[in-house]
Formats: structure tokens, sequence, C-alpha cells
């Protein structure tokens, strides 16, 4: 990999030069286009997959292997990351990032397209979970101080999730390319697969003048993780529950949902999530400021409860109407918790195990969710379309619950 261009190495002021090697800066480019990627990818995959004479079943069996291979890498990231160089290891990312779209454009067969999706770093969920995300937040915390980090990790969410909601609308793109173009379908859907891998490009681009994060912030001892082993572990295992539950409703399962339930088109689909995308990005500079005022475990649980009760209301809408607007309330209240988080995981844990817990909080989400697209695709496949949303959102209210009574009396150093 190339090396870290030294700041104001460059021509410029040494202000400018500052500006262009701001990590912080640096990170949110990056998650604005690799998000971008994961929000036309998920809304694309099912309807290539279908285009490739697949159903339901295997949809839902591709995101599961997709799910599972992030959560493999993500766990290498929480043992060697905490002692290796996150600049590194996102350089490496992003490279595997241009890979992976370069093999979905060009496979077709179901064997090829598993094995890519374990290995690479395709995206069915409309969040971003992804070897990506520990390492941005470890480099974030680093660069944020305590008062400012949940502010900082809002920001970073609104981008990833405005992005994401672009993606979505460009989703669209692939139905009027090969109605006005005449390319044929299959090939207008593959054309996207090769945007992503120049979306991986770009993130090469953005993160290599980042500087490399200091080595008093790396573990020097062979266990990844010290002191702050037992919170780790039990917020993962609350984790956990709520990851297998969201993954009953990833964003590829939930537009096959609508799909199927309602006979949306895929340009329909795109419009919504688009929408859907932009309420729940908004709503975390909302999450950041209400955290302020109740406290991070209080905001994560009182705006994710509803959300899911709109969640199984929609499930059982007799309108599409109805069940677009339940879904939209959802997308204002579900991903209020994102930022807070994070932002949580970073503030109780020492600053040299901050990548390692990052990973190993997000290891059990990814295999949970891992688990469950699959066993939503099949339940869908046997006619109980309903079924995979009412359980995500009985889950997850059991989750909220479970948090609350766990950390509620475990406060971040800003609220103490």
């Amino acid at each position: 990999m190339p090396p870290a261009i030294p700041c104001g190495a460059a021509g410029g002021t040494v202000a400018s030069a500052a500006a262009r090697c701001d990590p912080a800066r640096r990170i949110l480019w990056a998650r604005g286009l690799r998000d971008f990627g994961d929000g036309l990818v998920a809304v694309v995959l099912p309807a290539y997959l279908v285009a490739l004479g697949y159903g339901a079943a295997e949809v839902g069996a591709v995101a599961t292997i997709a799910l599972l291979g992030s959560a493999l890498m993500t766990l290498g990231v929480g043992v060697a990351g905490a002692r290796a160089d996150p600049r590194l290891l996102l350089l490496l990312a992003a490279a595997l990032m241009a890979l992976t779209g370069l093999g979905f454009a060009g496979a077709t067969g179901l064997a090829a397209l598993a094995t890519m999706a374990l290995v690479g770093t395709i995206n069915p969920s409309a969040g971003s979970v992804s070897i990506f995300v520990p390492l941005e937040q470890a480099m974030l915390t680093h660069a944020s101080p305590d008062a400012r980090r949940t502010a900082v990790f809002a920001r970073y969410s609104l981008v990833g999730a405005l992005a994401a909601a672009a993606g979505a609308l460009t989703a669209a793109g692939p139905e009027a390319l090969a109605a006005a173009g005449g390319v044929p379908r299959l090939t207008a859907l593959q054309s996207t697969f090769l945007l992503y891998a120049a979306l991986g490009l770009c993130c090469l681009l953005a993160y290599r003048p980042i500087p490399s994060l200091p080595a008093g912030e790396r573990r020097t001892t062979l266990a990844p993780l010290g002191p702050s082993r037992g919170i780790v572990l039990r917020l993962a295992a609350l984790f956990c529950v709520d990851s297998f539950a969201g993954g009953l409703a990833v964003q590829s399962l939930l537009a096959l949902w609508l799909f199927e339930r309602f006979g949306l088109s895929l340009t329909e689909a795109g419009l919504f999530f688009f929408w859907s995308g932009v309420l729940s990005a908004f709503s975390f500079p909302v999450a950041a400021w209400l955290a302020g005022r109740i406290g991070l475990v209080n905001t994560m649980v009182f705006t994710h409860i509803p959300s899911s009760l709109a969640l199984i209301a929609a499930a059982l809408a007799p309108t599409v109407e109805l069940a677009l607007g339940l879904l939209l309330l959802r997308s204002a209240l579900s991903q209020m918790d994102v930022p807070t988080r994070s932002s949580y995981v970073m503030a109780v844990v020492t600053p040299a195990e901050r990548t390692a817990a990052a990973s190993f909080t997000a290891v059990p989400r990814s295999l949970a969710a891992a688990a469950s697209p699959a066993l939503a695709g099949a339940v869908f496949a046997a006619g109980h379309q309903e079924l995979p949303l009412i359980a995500c959102g009985v889950l997850k209210i059991l989750y909220d619950i479970a948090l609350l009574a766990a950390f509620r009396h475990r406060k971040p150093p800003e609220e103490q």
C-alpha cells in the first residue's frame, strides 16, 4: 500500500494542509462513498438475483453469507487491529471493496456469488455493518474530545445515512437505463456493481492521507481486551439480540417484502428507501441533542421501542399507503441508537481497547444478523411474509428493556 502523505507536504498554507489531512473529514468522505454503494446494492441485489433466476430463499441465503463474512473479517480486525495500524487496514478494506464489485459484476452462478459475498464487502443491510466501522470509530474517537464525541458520531451516521438514501434512490437507474438505452436489464443491473467497485477505489484515495494512530493507543499485549472486558462482553451479548432481530428485516428482504406483498416496482422501492434513509439521517443530530439531555442509554431505549411497535403495525397493515407510512415512522426513530450506541461503547472503554471493543461488539451483531436473513427468506418462501417483521419488532423491544435494566447506571464521562 502507498505510504501516508505527510500533512503540509503539498503546497498551500498550514491550515489548508491540516484540513486536507484531517482524519475526521477523510473518514466522513469515505463513509459517504461506501454507504452510497451499500444503499444502491442493498436494493439492487435482490432484483439482480431474481433476474438471474433465483428466488426468496437464495436471496436470504446470500444476505446471510454476506453478513457472516462481515462478522469473520470484523473479528479479525478485533484481534489484529488492536495492535496494527488502522489506516493500513482501512486501505486494504477499500481495495477489497473494489474487488468485490468487480466480482459481482462478472459472476452469475450461485456458488460464485455466495463465495464473493463471504469474502467481500457487499452489505445487504440498511445499516453500515462492515469491516470499516470499528477502524473508523477508533480513529474518530481519538480525534474527538468527550464533550464532542456523540456529536461527531451523529455527523458520521448522518453522512452515511444520507449517502445510503441517495444510493437507494439511484437504484432506479438500471431500469431507466434498460428502458431508455436499449440495454438488457441484466447488464444494467450488473453495471451497478462496477460503480460499487469504483467507489471502493475512491475510498482508498480518501483514506490514503490519514496519519497513523499513535502507538500509545494500540495494545502491545496479545490480549485485545483488558480492563473493559466485562462490560464489552455484556454489551456484545445484548447487541447480539438486537442484530438477530434486525436481520429478520434487512433492507434487501424488506424490499423483497414490498415487491411481493404490494407489487412495488424497483423504482418505487428505491424512492421509498430514499425517503426512509433521509428520515433516518436527520434523526442522528436529534439523537445527539437528546442524549445531551436524557443520556445515551435512555436515548437508545426510548426511541427504539416506538420504532419497533411501528414495524409490527406495518407488517399487519392492510394497505400499501398505511404500511409505507408506518415504515417511514419507524425509519425516523429506529436509527437514533446508532450514534449513541457507538459513542457509548467508545466512552466506557480505555483508549487502547477502542478498536477491539468496537470490533467485539460488532462481531456478535454481524453473526446474529447473519443467522436471520436465511431464516426470514425461508419463512417468506413458505408464504408467511409478515412473521419475520413481527418477530423483529418483538425481539427488539425485549432487547431495549434488557439494555435499560443493565446499563442505566453506567454513565459515560460527559454524564458524570
